[in-house]
């Protein structure tokens, strides 16, 4: 609008200099206007655009290892887990909600390595360690090494929430959960007969944590909301018979979690070490967010240019989003480069246009997506 009228001023003025200047000052205006524009897919609520992804870790997860019957129980846990999210987002509530909605079905079920079904460390205990990321802000909470916090997914949102911190750990971390009121349990109620198996295992035969396991075993959730807000958490019981106060990446804000409005929500799972390295979560959301940019750059570039060599148009990010192909191109590329040094695993991964996908380099992984599109799946084998 502002282009219009002022070209037409022009029109009407002698000197080319003064056209120049005026074009110069109309170019100006419209590139401002389109950086203080909120993108199609925040300001387009009729689209009623939301996708939630979930994991349940991954690793050595093949067909022929696994009865029917255990993976039916798989698979409608994880149904059930998605659904939740996704009942949230449907009502037009918000991604953190989402996720966490997601979560804590998958902690409480003993089925996977996080809340009640984590693993047992070196010592025959269960530690537990969560994050959460709010992509508005890019305010995030994280706790490691907790015994009795029934969800800590919920005690991770609690120190984003509170905002002094982002990370706790210890007794530290369970003193805060007491004073916010979370809810507490014994730590015999986290145990279980398959997980106490495995340890003993491992001690008896000094076997590694992928001799007793093979499989990673992290929950995980990513959401977009109507709002265009993206958010992720992690909740993990970390390696069997982990020593030492290990930690791995799951609490790392930007190596197994992490969520940037500007780009995509990340949650990871595989082995700790290696995505701390990379950097799994955040390198993936900016590679994300500089390919955005370069395109609409290359975009601007074949724009005509009028008789003073100045653009007959300023292309505006609301015009441009990233497809698939190119958010999986992004994500297979760390997933790769973290393989490259040694480490397996996998990422769930959502965008601002609502695309919802997934990148491992395991036999399988545990997942589900669902989106305002109609996709709802769940799939645990490579080849699913």
């Amino acid at each position: 609008m502002c282009f219009g009228w002022i070209t037409l001023l022009a029109d009407y003025l002698s000197g080319a200099s003064v056209r120049v200047m005026i074009r110069h000052l109309a170019v100006a205006i419209s590139f401002f206007a389109a950086l203080l524009t909120e993108p199609a897919t925040a300001e387009s609520p009729e689209e009623e655009r939301w996708s939630i992804a979930i994991h349940g870790g991954a690793g050595t997860i093949r067909r022929e290892d696994m009865t029917p019957e255990r993976e039916a129980e798989y698979t409608a846990a994880l149904q059930a887990a998605l659904d939740a999210g996704a009942e949230i987002l449907r009502n037009g509530g918000s991604a953190m909600d989402a996720v966490k909605a997601a979560i804590v079905p998958l902690e409480d079920d003993p089925k996977f390595n996080a809340g009640r079904g984590a693993v047992y460390t070196w010592d025959g205990r269960n530690e537990h360690d969560a994050a959460i990321m709010d992509g508005r802000d890019r305010s995030a909470g994280a706790i490691t090494g907790t015994t009795t916090i029934k969800n800590p997914i919920l005690l991770a949102d609690a120190v984003r929430g509170d905002g002094r911190h982002v990370f706790l750990s210890g007794a530290g971390a369970e003193q805060f959960a007491r004073d916010k009121g979370l809810a507490t349990v014994s730590p015999e109620w986290f145990g279980t007969k398959r997980r106490k198996e495995a340890v003993e295992r491992l001690r008896a035969h000094e076997l590694s944590a992928l001799d007793v396991d093979y499989k990673f075993g992290t929950v995980g959730a990513v959401a977009l909301d109507r709002e265009g807000n993206l958010a992720a958490g992690t909740s993990t019981g970390g390696l069997t018979g982990k020593r030492w106060g290990r930690i791995g990446d799951s609490p790392v804000i930007g190596a197994g979690t992490y969520a940037d409005n500007r780009s995509c929500a990340v949650s990871a799972t595989g082995a700790g070490e290696y995505f701390i390295r990379v950097g799994v979560a955040q390198e993936i959301c900016t590679r994300l967010r500089f390919r955005f940019r370069a395109e609409i750059d290359e975009a601007q570039a074949s724009v005509p240019k009028d008789a003073d060599g100045m653009p007959t148009y300023i292309v505006h990010a609301s015009e441009f989003g990233l497809e698939a192909g190119e958010v999986r191109e992004e994500a297979d590329a760390v997933m790769a480069e973290t393989g490259a040094l040694g480490g397996t695993g996998g990422v769930i991964v959502v965008t601002p246009d609502g695309h919802a996908m997934f990148s491992f380099n395991t036999p399988g992984m545990y997942r589900g997506r669902a989106t305002s599109k109609g996709v709802n799946e769940v799939a645990i084998f490579a080849e699913d």
